[in-house]
């Protein structure tokens, strides 16, 4: 349904080249997979750093580039210059990549191309619309008509459901915990997948939730007979978590009741001192030292227990895939799969419509659904066959 429209010059370096041998020319139509964004053609301007790319040119017979900064528009992917540029000009429109790109003092640096790559993989889902009008709408198919607004709103709920537990939408984000062992959800933040600290070897250690202590949604200050108070306005007057501040100063080895190197006792929460000839009868859902997070509800924060301060983490976490424009595009293995949910999800929604047609296409919708689950679960034999080879060693005590 798609053909390779960039040369591997594009595709790799982010750069298009153009000839000027007709002095007539000033538009050059670019034919990159991806669109030009233009904020302004000046330097000097801060609407500047919103371009996606530069202009570097060179005079004939010259292989020294230069940036190109004289006025210029852009209205999609054509660039138009005022006044042209001189004949046997080389044009060159180099897109932002993190090596800075391949012409003039190399200073286009950006994400643009690498953002690009392995984008085959995907379908846009303007065009999973488009698709769907032409394949499934119209006189003698299954949907006679449909409006393109109903179109866009079932596309999008199918993003929607496929992102939570079919579609590959889990985005992660590098961060470290500050003092206050707090750190904001973030902006697109639906549900988390895994938490883990960083090592100094770059390893992953993951770091579990705790039910051992909670966030409360509300504090309200108590007069001495237990009541809130309230303030001018007939409102509870809120004050700090007293759970919290006792979590944040518990150390992990008074949870999982580990030895400490200087074998000295242990004082429990309740005043209570322990000894530590040995850390029998630990809670095997305890015995790890990787710390603990919760998720503090109220603030809609990550809160980490205070042995993770200062650590570095990685958050995974599932998006819905509609948060940014980038974000709309579907795997080319689960697009089939679209189709059936939108098929579904029209038909069952119209008066009228017989209980074996939408019968048929809710179990056409499933089983498409399961296809698409089983490809995207990317799993490899080799890889398996691996991991087992550890299934018949001995474990002995």
């Amino acid at each position: 349904m798609s053909l390779i429209t960039e040369n591997n010059k594009q595709y790799y370096a982010g750069s298009q080249s153009f000839l000027v041998t007709d002095a007539g020319v000033n538009s050059f139509t670019t034919t990159f997979d991806t669109e030009l964004v233009f904020g302004s053609y000046d330097p000097l301007e801060t609407s500047y750093a919103l371009n996606n790319f530069k202009l570097y040119t060179a005079a004939a017979g010259v292989l020294e580039y230069t940036e190109y900064i004289d006025e210029y528009t852009v209205t999609g992917n054509t660039i138009s210059i005022d006044g042209g540029l001189d004949l046997n000009t080389s044009l060159i429109v180099q897109l932002k990549t993190d090596t800075g790109g391949n012409f003039g003092n190399r200073d286009a640096y950006g994400d643009t191309v690498q953002e690009n790559w392995g984008s085959y993989a995907y379908t846009k889902l303007d065009d999973i619309i488009n698709n769907f009008l032409v394949a499934y709408v119209g006189a003698g198919k299954l949907i006679p008509s449909v409006k393109r607004t109903d179109l866009i709103f079932f596309a999008k709920r199918a993003m929607q459901e496929f992102s939570y537990d079919t579609l590959k939408s889990i985005k992660s984000q590098e961060l470290n915990i500050p003092p206050s062992l707090s750190l904001p959800m973030p902006q697109d933040y639906v549900n988390y997948v895994k938490m883990s600290w960083v090592d100094n070897s770059g390893i992953k250690h993951v770091i579990y939730p705790t039910t051992l202590t909670s966030n409360p949604y509300r504090n309200p200050v108590q007069d001495a007979n237990g009541i809130p108070t309230q303030d001018n306005f007939g409102n509870n007057i809120l004050g700090t978590s007293i759970t919290e501040e006792r979590w944040d100063s518990t150390k992990n080895w008074q949870i999982n009741n580990a030895l400490k190197s200087d074998l000295s006792p242990i004082v429990d929460g309740f005043g209570n001192v322990q000894t530590r000839s040995g850390a029998y009868g630990l809670d095997p859902k305890l015995a790890q030292v990787n710390g603990w997070f919760t998720i503090n509800e109220r603030q809609n924060t990550f809160s980490f227990s205070n042995d993770l301060v200062s650590r570095l983490i990685i958050l995974e976490y599932v998006s819905d895939g509609l948060a940014y424009d980038l974000d709309t595009k579907v795997p080319k293995m689960a697009e089939e799969a679209m189709y059936a949910y939108m098929s579904h999800a029209i038909m069952s929604t119209r008066s009228g419509q017989p209980e074996y047609v939408i019968n048929r296409l809710s179990r056409e919708k499933t089983a498409k659904l399961r296809n698409a689950k089983i490809r995207l679960s990317n799993i490899k034999l080799e890889e398996i066959s691996q991991v087992m080879r550890g299934k018949s060693k001995w474990i002995k005590s």
